[in-house]
């Protein structure tokens, strides 16, 4: 179905040029809270703490003791597409920091996150946390939240990690518990940092993540743990339940549909220092900022309307933990800024660069290897500034991504990509991205559900192809009045066409051979199937259901106790 715009047809462009005022932040739990205690029952090998070196030598002082595979083998076992050591063990770090999600009482269980605030505490929220800042996305967070969140980052070392995409993977343990205290953590620019004007608040000016992309990842993050009690519930009581199985092709939608929002958002993690990029719609991040500022929020409210009814008809309501995380959920998404006020605010400067986006567009497919940002399995090159007095034996950065193998942004020197590929902007790339999944629709690569499935996505995408060169002329002539519906309803359109051509630059760079799910089809022939009914544009006749493979992954993987993210990352807990 198409995405609904907003009903004020008479907006003028003024009334989107600056963010809309952010409500109060709760008040954070106490500082005691933040005492660390390691789960009584784990065992093994240690982890180091967050002053340890992996690989250096030293007792095991500070460190926590996790059951699993010795530190050499972690970031391999981490995750699907591992990051690098020392990034995996910051986030296992957090994750033990926060305790057990499922103890009510641990304050930073999902019980006792998704508790209900009562007014008394609202009203002394309010009266404590500092005013959001117009025109600025991601602030508005109380002092003390960014405060208390800091000592948290720093205990687990997620400070020393300053690549953008690497700081939101250590992040994610407490993204995906919290959006409001993840978002603070976000924020945080390091061990006394401070906001200019209002002391004891970390400035967004210093943050290794820009707020265009703040919300939109730790949305993602809190998102996929509301689908994933949405999927407990349904993969553990189908079998007692048959009635129960009818939400299954629901949350499968649901699943491609937070694979391909985040596919978008990592992409744009590791374009930031992309050469050539420079300032663009999306406020120091880019095209692909504004765009996963504007398209995220957009199909995940979608998104979070269906796992809400999945919960409700499962008897997870607001007083359940599902219900509850979902309410919560829901409360804080205007203070990460990805509220249907700031996917407005989006929405609008994509509008306004429109007719300059739309001349760059190419004629001819992308060639080559697919540009760096959407190979996740790489390891990116850390944001420009850091020391190379950090870098351990010469050869790696503190982010443990090798020294000069890549420029900024993952790309070779000279802004060109490794294969020959001359960088251009970002709309050039995805547009490229676009029409290369578009020529590719013979199967003849065979994969994961055969000839069928690759056919069916190359018919897919040329259908999407066609849709975009429909709008090159309209967009063209669209900043005149970038606050007019029309110029809107193409920025939203524009926008889900750009969402399809990360999912399948993503994809193609994930099929290495691996048989990774993430390098199958079925996934992304059901994320751009969503995106086609989202545009209205009608699927190129009968294909191959994806479905039932998609409920498959994502129930073995709430078994198995692995993330909904693209990185497939083993739970600690």
């Amino acid at each position: 179905m198409a995405v609904t715009q907003p009903a004020a047809s008479s907006a003028s462009a003024s009334a989107f040029a600056a963010r809309p005022a952010r409500p109060a932040a709760p008040v954070p739990p106490s500082a005691a809270a933040f005492t660390a205690r390691p789960p009584a029952a784990a065992s093994g090998p240690a982890v180091p703490s967050a002053g340890q070196e992996a690989g250096s030598g030293g007792g095991g002082g500070g460190a926590v003791r996790l059951a699993g595979p010795v530190p050499g083998a972690l970031a391999h076992r981490y995750a699907a597409l591992p990051p690098p050591l020392w990034v995996a063990l910051a986030a296992l770090r957090l994750e033990v920091l926060l305790g057990d999600p499922r103890d009510a009482a641990n304050p930073y269980s999902l019980p006792a996150l998704a508790a209900p605030v009562s007014a008394g505490s609202a009203a002394s929220a309010g009266s404590a946390a500092s005013a959001a800042s117009a025109g600025s996305a991601g602030v508005g967070v109380g002092e003390g939240w960014a405060g208390r969140a800091g000592v948290l980052l720093t205990a687990a070392g997620v400070d020393r990690v300053r690549a953008a995409d690497q700081r939101v993977r250590a992040l994610r343990p407490l993204l995906r518990r919290d959006l409001a205290l993840g978002h603070a953590a976000g924020t945080w620019g390091g061990p006394g940092s401070r906001a200019r004007g209002q002391a004891g608040e970390s400035s967004p000016v210093s943050c290794v993540v820009p707020a265009a992309l703040l919300g939109p990842a730790a949305l993602v993050a809190a998102a996929g743990s509301v689908l994933r009690q949405a999927a407990l519930t349904v993969a553990g009581r189908g079998r007692g339940e048959p009635a129960l199985r009818q939400w299954q092709p629901v949350l499968a939608a649901a699943f491609a549909d937070l694979l391909a929002c985040e596919s978008l958002t990592c992409v744009a993690l590791r374009s930031l220092a992309a050469p050539g990029s420079g300032p663009g719609p999306g406020g120091g991040a880019g095209l692909l900022g504004a765009v996963a500022g504007y398209v995220v929020p957009t199909v995940l409210a979608d998104v979070l309307a269906q796992l809400g009814l999945v919960l409700a008809e499962c008897g997870q309501g607001p007083a359940g933990t599902g219900g509850g995380m979902l309410a919560k959920l829901t409360r804080d998404l205007p203070l990460a800024g990805v509220d249907a006020a700031g996917a407005a605010y989006w929405q609008a400067c994509l509008a306004r660069a429109l007719p300059a986006l739309a001349a760059e567009e190419p004629r001819t497919a992308h060639h080559g290897p697919v540009p760096a940002p959407f190979r996740l399995a790489d390891p990116p090159t850390p944001a420009a500034g850091v020391a190379a007095a950090g870098e351990q034996g010469g050869r790696y950065t503190p982010d443990g991504h090798e020294s000069g193998r890549f420029a900024p942004g993952g790309h070779e020197p000279g802004g060109h990509e490794p294969g020959g590929h001359e960088l251009g902007g970002d709309s050039v790339v995805l547009s490229g991205l676009l029409r290369a999944g578009a020529a590719r629709a013979d199967g003849a690569d065979g994969g994961d559900g055969g000839d069928s499935d690759r056919a069916a996505l190359g018919a897919l995408a040329r259908r999407l192809l066609t849709e975009q060169r429909a709008l090159r002329r309209p967009c063209r002539t669209a900043g005149a009045d970038p606050g007019a519906v029309a110029a809107r309803a193409l920025a939203d359109r524009q926008a889900l066409l750009w969402l399809a051509a990360a999912v399948l630059g993503v994809r193609e760079a994930a099929d290495d051979g691996r048989g990774l799910f993430l390098g199958g089809t079925h996934w992304a022939l059901l994320a751009l199937s969503g995106i086609a009914g989202r545009l209205g544009v009608p699927l190129p006749g009968p294909a191959p259901d994806p479905r039932a493979p998609v409920w498959a992954e994502l129930a073995d993987r709430v078994r198995r106790g692995v993330d909904c993210d693209v990185y497939a990352t083993r739970l600690l807990w």
